[in-house]
């Protein structure tokens, strides 16, 4: 007698796989076969967590902080963020709006787990990072995803969301500088989306993982308006992607509910990283991290005009991150099958567009450089070759 399997909850239809995985789980096989791989696939940086990032922690392990915080994050580090946002950004976030989460996805997850439900919807940029409409499903809520392009420097407008918006719009989803573009949201157009949530009682959910990355132009934080959902993480700008700390800026109102919420999803964030991450405000940890800005943008400077004169277009000019987002239509109409062959041939991993949506994906790569200057000058020379054959 053959067993009965529990059926999957129908949420699981709608959420679908990350490709660059099967992209990188290949471009491991190759390495084990004794292939050198110049990995542009993943979106984390290279370097490694400061050191006083990292004594930080080992610290807090010996001193035994190793039990759970209260669910919104230890108080002195709620207070570092703020201050953060006070010198920074020039944004007043009173430190009990400050919710401490396990990554910038645990923030995304509070904030939309508060929000969105059955029958709601969230309008957000397509092409974009694929979890957001993902954890949207998992609400069973519906991403509405909006088309956008370089005359929008891929970036939502208040007129796009006009035309896409309906009585069931709960929220709006912006994230500047975004994956995968590295295009940033100007200040005037996120003030005119602001006033337009507010007079609709329409939510403003902002990723700014990628702010303090922004190479040109203003680090303009939403958390100007203290009535606006915003995310952010330890993850790119403070090198910490495996420690998983984030943390959400939301308004007064709705900390009770998200309090609730995080006591109930993971509890607390994790203690040691934590106490970790109050290292990574001391002006010392932040002149190296803005030292590993400088190499970053150095890199994009090196690789964008590469590409280009290799016929990818890449039209709206990347303002931070650490992307590209190259239309290869000049070498293929099927960028999933190009970044396959890419790999197979001379060993270099990028990510199809495929999973970024649904807005002429099978025209786009997008190319992480996350490694170093003479790795990229090696990725260019093979993508040379390659384009050659």
């Amino acid at each position: 007698m053959n067993p009965i399997r529990p059926r999957s909850a129908a949420r699981m239809d709608g959420i679908g796989p990350f490709h660059v995985m099967d992209i990188l789980a290949r471009a491991q096989a190759l390495e084990a076969a004794g292939r050198d791989i110049i990995h542009l696939e993943i979106g984390e940086p290279d370097f490694a967590t400061p050191a006083s990032i990292v004594e930080a922690g080992i610290a807090a392990l010996r001193a035994g902080y190793t039990h759970y915080t209260g669910a919104l994050g230890l108080p002195a580090l709620r207070e570092e963020i703020s201050g953060f946002y006070a010198t920074r950004w020039q944004a007043t976030v009173d430190p009990t709006r400050i919710a401490v989460t396990p990554g910038a996805s645990g923030a995304l997850l509070l904030a939309l787990g508060l929000l969105a439900g059955p029958g709601d919807e969230v309008l957000m940029a397509d092409p974009g990072y694929p979890c957001n409409r993902h954890f949207i499903r998992f609400c069973d809520a519906r991403a509405v995803t909006v088309p956008v392009d370089a005359v929008s420097g891929f970036q939502l407008t208040l007129e796009l969301i006009e035309r896409h918006a309906t009585p069931a719009t709960r929220a709006v989803l912006i994230a500047s500088p975004s994956n995968p573009t590295g295009t940033a949201i100007s200040p005037d157009e996120l003030g005119r989306i602001h006033a337009w949530c507010v007079a609709q009682g329409v939510a403003l959910i902002v990723d700014e993982i990628y702010l303090a990355l922004t190479y040109e132009g203003s680090e303009h934080s939403a958390a100007r308006w203290d009535d606006v959902f915003v995310v952010n993480s330890f993850s790119k700008y403070f090198l910490m992607t495996g420690w998983r700390l984030g943390w959400l800026a939301a308004p007064a109102w709705a900390m009770p509910a998200l309090e609730r919420l995080a006591q109930n999803l993971f509890l607390a964030a994790p203690t040691p990283a934590q106490h970790a991450a109050l290292a990574a405000f001391s002006p010392a940890t932040l002149a190296e991290l803005e030292s590993r800005k400088a190499e970053l943008c150095a890199r994009r400077d090196f690789l964008l005009p590469a590409l280009r004169e290799r016929g990818f277009l890449i039209s709206a000019q990347p303002q931070g991150a650490f992307y590209l987002y190259a239309d290869c239509r000049a070498h293929t109409d099927d960028s999933f099958q190009f970044a396959q062959a890419l790999l197979e041939q001379v060993g270099v991993a990028v990510t199809p567009g495929l999973d970024f949506g649904q807005h002429r994906p099978q025209h786009f790569l997008r190319i992480a450089y996350t490694q170093p200057l003479p790795r990229l000058a090696d990725a260019v020379a093979r993508i040379d070759d390659f384009l050659a054959r």
